[in-house]
């Protein structure tokens, strides 16, 4: 009998055993699962800085499940990243190296996102006369011929090239003309914190110079001019050129931020009642 019930015993831990073993891969499915639910979003450091991903993403990974991850970089940054196959997604803002990037085989399809403008900074007192110049190019002259300090992101980010292509339209190379042009090397924040400390113009995007809280005395000196309009665009990268891509995961987050809803969300962003991008996935602007 005792032997009868020792074997008993041993069978009922065998099964137990096994049953255990069995739900193993269970327990751990679910959250394995779980963490590969994500993707990389190479982007501008804008859409970072001015708060619009932290105002955006929660919303669509609470409805998607998706989890995105931001790396915010100059824009000449976050296209290397994804021509590497280091980010799933690019959201940046020079059109002509989107287009490029697309036409290369990097990426699926370009889609415009949203706008806003370029800005000139520049001390309350404006020592250029920025202000009275009647448009970027003038503007621009003003602060060669003062030699009035101006401090550039230098970081070919898509402020920079634009910013760069303005001096070149203005007949003006600031890297030839003297120590009154500096390079920060740097993103938007730190180089407007740059511009206000050494009393210095530069060039902002709008959402950026909005967001921003180191302002002092600093304004809008320039700013209307139609060559400063600042396109975004979006991309999921091609899983040909880079097989590990989630492109599935991918084009579900283009697909909403071009979305109706996508749309109304980034219009409805603002920052001290001011609207800060202005969606055109539908062609306006």
């Amino acid at each position: 009998m005792i032997e009868r019930l020792i074997a008993k015993t041993t069978r009922r831990a065998a099964l137990a055993v096994t049953a255990a073993a069995l739900a193993l891969p269970l327990v751990f499915a679910g959250p394995a699962a779980a963490a590969d639910k994500f993707i990389t979003v190479a982007s501008t450091t804008s859409t970072a800085n001015s708060g619009l991903f932290d105002y955006l993403l929660p919303k669509f990974e609470a409805e998607t499940g998706i989890q995105v991850r931001v790396v915010a970089v100059g824009t000449g940054q976050a296209i290397r990243l994804a021509r590497n196959g280091d980010a799933d997604v690019l959201f940046v803002h020079h059109k002509p190296s989107e287009e490029a990037f697309v036409d290369e085989g990097f990426g699926v399809e370009r889609y415009d996102v949203m706008y806003n403008d370029f800005v000139l900074v520049g001390p309350q007192a404006d020592p250029a006369d920025v202000s009275d110049a009647g448009d970027v190019k003038g503007a621009l002259q003003a602060i060669a011929e003062a030699e009035a300090a101006f401090a550039s992101r230098g970081d070919d980010s898509g402020t920079h090239k634009r910013e760069l292509s303005l001096w070149k339209a203005a007949g003006v190379d600031p890297k030839a003309a003297g120590a009154w042009y500096r390079e920060t090397g740097s993103g938007m924040g730190a180089t407007l914190n740059t511009a206000v400390g050494m009393g210095a113009y530069s060039m902002s995007d709008r959402a950026t110079w909005l967001a921003f809280e180191n302002k002092d005395d600093y304004r809008i000196v320039f700013a209307g001019d139609p060559a400063m309009f600042n396109q975004y665009g979006i991309i999921a990268v091609s899983k040909e050129k880079f097989p590990h891509v989630k492109l599935d995961l991918a084009q579900q987050f283009v697909d909403w931020v071009i979305s109706p809803e996508g749309q109304k969300l980034i219009a409805s962003y603002t920052r001290d009642g001011e609207q800060l991008f202005f969606p055109n996935a539908g062609g306006e602007s």
